[in-house]
């Protein structure tokens, strides 16, 4: 094994340990991971949010056991392997021992860190587009047809991932037809790869049309409730600190591709770098969504510094590069993960409202950030839906509606008794099992919208009763309240069969 082997193993293995290390445990998992994890029970070539390529991870999960190691495993994963694709980046561009280095501090010490502890399809998405920018570099570099056909296949599985791939593509385009590298229009194994890439693809693209569609009615609520509330500063203020400590050599890397002659036929990244940003800004894109931008121009960066710094006094310069990534990860390591209590957290709210991570997406400030919020209560609520329907004597009658998708999904990714809750929310709305006849329900409702449910609801049943809420303050569900219905005087899938219909028809109407 060489010394470049040595150290890289050295990094990959540092990135699986921070990923497991940075999270206290006394955080649950986060909202969005129950929902992704409980789409393995129930496999499709799309969802309602998002194309099916998490949902097979998620099986895989489930076949290891679904415990919480495999469940942080994979995003840890996807955040190595791209800092494995930016070394061998560098790697090509023939960058020595110092860019690699360099390269792969930057990288290890970034947002990355915090994206790659989340198991959601944003890991993987910063890894395609990694992974896409490097083929076109190999193909660039060597003129190897073969290099399209596996852009073709990256792009396909990026998009199979989440839609948020095909920004790179419209950034793309243009720069492209802009540059000498428009000359790949005229192969004919250019469009060999588009078809091979949309083959691929076809079965989600089938899985829309006969859902008519719901990724535009999930756009547009998106649109209407969270988009409505990014500001377009806010965005580009954000996209400087995703990669604070290795900003400079982003911005090194963006000059080298527009202006370093030995870079000169790699130009077009400068401008696909322009319009892609661009077009996130126009369509006030969350500014997470544009991450997988820079890990490629981290490469470009190390490699042109690598070369710029070697000779007179700008040699002194080299350590001061290797330190700036991990002197800013000492800042973002007290501050920038659920490292730390919810009780610290409130005690110094002010550091944490500088830096604006107080503001959620209804646009205010909170007593946490919002992710380590959705990241509590979930065990408390799971743990008592399990209590009461254990004392409910006709429990397979009994039917579990909870308000939102991370209620449903952490009582089953928690349950003990095999409950398999269900909402009317996100993908649980296709997920009800109707072959069987109801007699009891057990509801949970978010605190704001509780007040009516006793008085709307039990004329339906025989007995009710409020069995508990969840008392976490910190959470962000706190005061959730679980309702318990016994004996339905009503055919209850009856009311759930026009419920269901009713709101896939708002979803067909959209």
């Amino acid at each position: 094994m060489n010394k470049k082997t040595f150290i890289l193993i050295g990094f990959i293995i540092l990135k699986f340990i921070l990923q497991y290390v940075l999270i206290s445990p006394e955080y649950d998992l986060q909202r969005d991971e129950y929902l992704h994890l409980d789409q393995a029970n129930h496999l499709a070539w799309g969802y309602l949010s998002v194309p099916p390529v998490t949902s097979w991870f998620s099986y895989l999960i489930l076949l290891l056991g679904n415990s919480v190691f495999w469940v942080k495993f994979f995003p840890a994963l996807f955040g190595a392997l791209t800092l494995l694709i930016v070394w061998k980046t560098i790697e090509l561009l023939k960058g020595n021992f110092y860019a690699l280095i360099l390269g792969a501090l930057c990288v290890l010490f970034s947002c990355l860190l915090r994206l790659n502890t989340l198991y959601q399809p944003n890991s993987f998405d910063v890894l395609c587009w990694t992974a896409f920018y490097y083929v076109l570099i190999q193909y660039i570099t060597v003129e190897n047809t073969k290099w399209l056909y596996i852009g073709g296949v990256v792009f396909a599985f990026g998009f199979l991932n989440k839609y948020n791939i095909v920004f790179l593509f419209l950034g793309l385009v243009p720069a492209i037809l802009l540059s000498q590298q428009r000359k790949i229009l005229a192969k004919k194994e250019f469009y060999f790869a588009l078809i091979l890439g949309l083959i691929l693809i076809l079965p989600n693209l089938y899985w829309q049309y006969s859902n008519h569609f719901p990724i535009v009615h999930h756009m547009k609520e998106l649109a209407e409730t969270q988009l409505v509330n990014v500001d377009r500063a806010n965005f580009l203020k954000e996209q400087i600190l995703f990669f604070i400590g290795g900003l400079l050599v982003i911005l090194a890397g963006l000059y080298a591709v527009l202006l370093y002659q030995p870079f000169k036929k790699f130009q077009l990244f400068f401008a696909t770098f322009v319009f892609t940003l661009l077009i996130f800004i126009y369509f006030k894109a969350k500014a997470y969504y544009a991450i997988g931008l820079y890990p490629i121009y981290i490469a470009f960066g190390a490699v042109f510094l690598s070369q710029i710094l070697n000779n007179g006094w700008k040699r002194f310069l080299k350590p001061v590069f290797i330190l700036i990534p991990i002197l800013f990860f000492i800042p973002m390591y007290d501050i920038a993960f659920p490292n730390k209590s919810p009780e610290y957290i409130v005690a110094h709210l002010e550091k944490y409202k500088k830096m604006g991570m107080l503001r959620w997406e209804d646009g205010k400030d909170h007593h946490l950030p919002q992710d380590f919020a959705d990241m509590l209560g979930w065990k408390e609520l799971a743990r008592k839906t399990d209590s009461l329907y254990t004392l409910l004597p006709n429990q397979k009658e009994t039917i579990v509606i909870c308000d939102n998708y991370g209620q449903a999904g952490a009582i089953n990714y928690y349950t003990k008794k095999g409950i398999k809750a269900v909402s009317f929310n996100a993908d649980y709305l296709n997920w009800f099992d109707l072959s069987i006849r109801y007699k009891n329900l057990i509801r949970v409702k978010d605190f704001e919208e509780n007040d009516k449910e006793m008085k709307e609801t039990s004329p339906y049943f025989e007995s009710s009763v409020i069995g508990g809420e969840v008392t976490n303050q910190y959470a962000r569900g706190y005061r959730a309240t679980i309702f318990v219905f016994r004996n339905a005087k009503i055919d209850i899938n009856k009311r759930l069969e026009q419920e269901i219909n009713e709101e896939k028809n708002k979803i067909i109407n959209d």
